[in-house]
């Protein structure tokens, strides 16, 4: 019969069989967004070690939690995060190429960023005689308030302004970066002068003419740093460390002294504005747009970042904790009751050159945990993993801390014994430093700004009122600070999503 039409009974064969009528499918047989969901993103959530990372990925695609309650049903990024981790089989497959790793840094690099941070307390040694004079009303040397003063407002201000420079930087706009640091700088640098002549009181004009550039010098070197200029940097600084060298074996006329620390100062002031101003013949390369660096890429970076620029406000954390570990560091620096600073300086300069090998272990902490998301499989795995390397790292710190403790300690001339409550102190600072740089990778720099004020705060509360033995109340102030901050960090290690 083929070739033949099927006519139901009945039907008469001079009339056209009745096109049937198209159903609606029932509402089982409707495709599931949540399975499309599913399968638009199944390479991601397969290899996700936590749905922390799939509820990342989700806001990061501007998805709210209205549209989510809409179009999924569930309350919310995390409930719907957690709905497509278990929809899908973890899967973990091995990289065409080689992985990318943004946190692979040499250790020369962090090294020589280490001289840079240590090498301008030798132009304090370089200019005492210039500083010279009877003790203040607290019993400080000469012009001691002015500098420290100085020193905290450039600490805090270039802190938050490396941050917004480091932002755009991460948003791929470097001419951005450049015009951040070309205004910051000098505005921070003006302020630091104008609190300095504000607090000098009786000091000789010399301290405040030395505070202010103190405060230019800060300026030119973050933007330098900043910059990826440690070279430039290291070799501008030469000069005035080879005279100081020259100035403890033999003695150096206040000339001669004047002109090593105003010839350094220069240089690096026009190496720095050199470097951030809209130079003519950048040509095309001023305003080009980088692609984002690992390193350097903002934490949380959302789609109003990337049109309208990182926030002033998101810098505001990185300021307050630059203030705050400066005064704890000063601290640590002028030691006894703030009245002797021969005793206390080895343990400031171990500490400055501690702060290279200390951001090299932080970046290898940073591209380990990264190899971990890739070997590890569950979340416990991978929280294992976390805390064996971050123990590795934090142990290779203080090992590194107190090697320098005791070699400065030993070459310092005329420098007492090494106290075990005074190491002990210092030790636990260079936790508080290294957790609290640690912290800031993870986005979590509002916790450790928290943690660092409030130490900084009360160690000042106990200086002003005299309470206990400085030795003691450093120890209990650093120890409670690293307690805290070690806290906020194993809070973190199992969140993948802080790792990326």
């Amino acid at each position: 019969m083929s070739g033949s039409i099927w006519m139901p009974p009945g039907a008469r064969p001079d009339t056209l069989p009745a096109v049937p009528r198209q159903r609606t499918a029932p509402s089982w047989a409707q495709p599931d967004p949540l399975d499309e969901l599913a399968e638009r993103l199944d390479d991601f959530i397969a290899a996700a070690v936590h749905p922390d990372e799939i509820a990342a990925l989700l806001e990061s695609d501007g998805l709210s939690d209205d549209q989510i309650r809409e179009r999924y049903g569930v309350k919310n990024s995390f409930a719907l995060a957690e709905e497509l981790y278990e929809r899908v089989e973890r899967r973990f497959p091995e990289p065409d190429g080689p992985v990318h790793d943004p946190w692979q840094v040499g250790l020369l690099g962090c090294l020589l960023r280490g001289v840079v941070f240590a090498l301008p307390g030798l132009g304090y040694v370089l200019g005492a005689p210039l500083l010279a004079g009877p003790r203040d009303d607290v019993g400080l040397p000469a012009g001691t308030v002015p500098l420290l003063a100085s020193a905290l407002v450039g600490w805090m201000w270039n802190q938050g302004l490396a941050h917004r420079a480091y932002a755009w930087l991460g948003l791929g706009d470097r001419s951005a970066a450049r015009r951040a640091l070309l205004l910051g700088a000098p505005v921070g640098a003006l302020l630091g002068a104008l609190v300095a002549l504000t607090v000098a009181g009786a000091a000789h004009p010399a301290a405040v003419a030395f505070a202010a550039g103190q405060s230019v010098y800060l300026g030119a070197a973050t933007a330098l740093l900043v910059m990826g200029r440690e070279r430039a940097l290291l070799t501008a600084l030469l000069p005035m460390a080879a005279g100081t060298v020259l100035a403890l074996v033999h003695p150096v006329p206040e000339p001669a002294r004047l002109i090593l620390l105003l010839g350094s100062l220069a240089v690096v002031a026009v190496l720095g504005l050199r470097e951030v101003a809209p130079l003519k013949g950048r040509g095309a390369a001023s305003g080009m747009r980088l692609p984002p660096r690992g390193r350097d890429q903002p934490r949380h970076s959302s789609r109003r970042d990337t049109a309208m620029g990182p926030r002033l406000s998101a810098s505001l954390p990185y300021a307050l904790f630059g203030l705050a570990t400066g005064v704890l560091v000063l601290y640590a620096a002028l030691g006894d009751v703030l009245t002797d600073e021969q005793r206390s300086a080895p343990a400031a300069v171990a500490l400055t050159l501690s702060m290279g090998p200390a951001e090299w272990l932080l970046y290898r902490f940073r591209s380990s945990s990264l190899a971990g998301l890739r070997s590890s499989s569950t979340p416990r795995a991978f929280r294992r993993t976390t805390v064996r390397t971050v123990t590795r790292c934090l142990v290779g710190c203080l090992v590194t801390l107190l090697s320098l403790s005791l070699a400065t300690s030993a070459l310092w001339p005329h420098a007492p014994g090494v106290s075990g409550v005074r190491l002990a102190g210092l030790l636990l600072l260079g936790v508080v430093l290294w957790t609290g740089l640690l912290l800031q990778s993870f986005g979590a720099v509002l916790g450790a700004a928290t943690v660092c004020c409030g130490a900084a705060l009360a160690q000042t509360v106990a200086w002003l009122t005299h309470t206990g033995s400085p030795h003691w109340v450093g120890l209990i102030v650093h120890g409670t600070a690293a307690v805290a901050q070690t806290a906020l960090v194993c809070a973190l290690l199992g969140r993948a999503t802080a790792h990326r």
